[in-house]
């Protein structure tokens, strides 16, 4: 077996589990499916693996999971996360079929934290911090939310606030340049894991191309490895893989989610 493949069979072993969705406010069951729900009116739709499904077995499945959020009025979109890597005849085609729409694919990365754990000189000015207060998480969010070019939303910051409250480990952090965020990110160390993930790394176009994500990642690699997490994972685009590559971590596989809304 490839380390390549060890990587992959440990995500799939622990990462594939309840272990994935912390913040959920409910749980059902649908075959291998888990149908969550979050806060704020979102649904999210997941799984380990789909047991040797028929293509015919996963159509019900999908009519079945999007037939359960539409009964619930509270519930304004879902996601539907697949994985390259799965088994899953007629899954694309049925979620086309019931208004599904695919986003963009991303790659699964994963690696050891100490190879990210590096020395990353910062442009003059910047500094790195570990945010909490809700007036840097609400101006972190709106930052983030222009990066990725959606709707700035206090319903965002407001799920990063709740989760805050939860006290369950997650940890924000920031690149500032005269008190305004040019970049930032979370990190999520997993309970009862190796992993800790690295999540929603947005740096500002003109800040771009500076070690800036990199010092971020690095900083948020020290504080997993400061919890005794070893493996570092992440989905990440296009623009973050190849700094992520050149760390030490592998694409073990590809993610891509689809999107229903009301």
């Amino acid at each position: 077996m490839t380390l390549s493949e060890e990587l992959l069979m440990a995500y799939d072993r622990q990462l594939r589990t309840d272990a994935e969705t912390p913040s959920a406010i409910g749980i059902e069951r649908l075959g291998p499916l888990r149908l969550v729900t979050f806060a704020g009116g979102r649904g999210f739709v997941t799984y380990q693996d789909l047991a040797g499904a028929s293509a015919r077995t996963i159509s019900h499945w999908v009519a079945e999971a999007l037939a359960f959020y539409r009964s619930d009025p509270a519930i304004a979109r879902v996601e539907w996360k697949t994985r390259g890597h799965d088994h899953a005849p007629g899954l694309h085609g049925a979620l086309l079929d019931n208004g599904f729409e695919p986003d963009e694919t991303e790659s699964i990365m994963i690696g050891p934290a100490h190879s990210l754990n590096v020395q990353v000189q910062l442009p003059p000015g910047v500094s790195l911090r570990r945010v909490s207060a809700e007036r840097d998480i609400r101006a972190m969010s709106a930052m983030q939310d222009e990066v990725f070019g959606v709707d700035a939303s206090d319903g965002n910051a407001d799920a990063i606030l709740r989760r805050v409250a939860r006290e369950d480990g997650m940890e924000l952090w920031v690149a500032e340049h005269e008190g305004a965020i040019v970049s930032a990110g979370r990190l999520e160390p997993v309970p009862d894991t190796d992993f800790a993930g690295i999540w929603g790394g947005a740096t500002r176009a003109e800040w771009r191309g500076q070690g800036i994500y990199r010092a971020l990642t690095a900083a948020r690699a020290r504080a997993a490895l400061a919890l005794g997490k070893t493996l570092i994972h992440s989905d990440s685009t296009e623009y973050s893989r190849p700094i992520l590559e050149r760390y030490g971590l592998r694409r073990v596989s590809t993610t891509t989610p689809y999107r229903w809304r009301r």
